[in-house]
């Protein structure tokens, strides 16, 4: 696969782009259950390594992958794997271009709202991609999203940082404790009419494991920030908590675990 990937790549930064996109989709594994993900990891870190050195060539290629104007996109489809492609490879190409930053922070935003799920699970990868190289950069952007975005770029927000592989720093774990606080007090402050909605359920499904992955990674704050939201007696941040609470990650945590389930019993 490597050895075809990359051909299809040097033709595509040389100008003929529809190749690769024909194999993208040939190799996608969609309609599906599971998409190609080791592919999107493949060429993500083919042109990861390409993009200092041709970095306008590689931008007009994730610009053509990213391009959801050729044909109406449907979910579950090759079409999409392709977007998905584009924007993970925007991530990850990004942390190697300073000069890309703010603008792919802005792209990120944009796609966090897309309809397709698939390509909102692609942005977060893609942040994922920036968080160990522009930090600081990254995480203001998700604060942002976090404090003044719609549901959607909230989600893309808190499922970016409550990675465990990601919270190895202060800096990371307070940055994520900080988006999953904000959250749960906007989720609580939403009003019962908006709760039906799908932007709102895809943020509470996400949020019902988030918050168990950065309390995992600072059990005293992180239970304490459990306990204040289960005083709120909100039947949708209650169902956010017990679900975070079947999550293994806080089996050891008995004697905190308890006394949340008896609050919320």
């Amino acid at each position: 696969m490597y050895e075809t990937l990359t051909s299809l790549v040097e033709r595509a930064l040389s100008g003929n782009m529809r190749p690769l996109e024909f194999y993208l989709r040939e190799q996608s594994r969609l309609p599906g259950p599971r998409a190609n993900l080791e592919l999107v990891n493949e060429l993500t870190n083919l042109l990861a390594a390409l993009v200092v050195e041709q970095p306008e060539s590689v931008q007009e290629l994730l610009c053509y992958l990213m391009s959801d104007e050729r044909q109406r996109i449907v979910s579950n489809t090759s079409a999409e794997f392709v977007i998905l492609c584009g924007i993970v490879a925007m991530g990850q190409c990004a942390a190697a271009c300073p000069k890309w930053w703010g603008e792919t922070f802005e792209m990120l935003g944009k796609h966090a709202c897309s309809p397709l799920w698939r390509v909102r699970e692609g942005v977060a990868l893609a942040f994922q991609r920036l968080l160990p190289v522009a930090t600081q950069e990254t995480i203001n952007f998700l604060m942002i999203l976090a404090t003044q975005g719609n549901y959607f770029q909230q989600r893309a927000a808190i499922a970016a940082i409550a990675e465990p592989g990601l919270l190895y720093t202060s800096n990371l774990v307070n940055a994520a404790l900080e988006i999953q606080h904000v959250i749960l007090e906007r989720i609580h402050a939403t009003l019962v009419t908006e709760r039906k909605r799908e932007d709102f359920r895809s943020l509470r499904q996400a949020s019902g494991y988030t918050v168990s992955v950065v309390t995992a990674a600072a059990p005293e704050r992180g239970f304490a920030l459990m306990h204040k939201c289960a005083s709120w007696g909100d039947p949708d941040v209650n169902w956010i908590l017990r679900e975070n609470l079947k999550k293994k990650r806080l089996a050891k945590f008995v004697e905190y675990t308890e006394g949340l389930k008896r609050l919320l019993a």
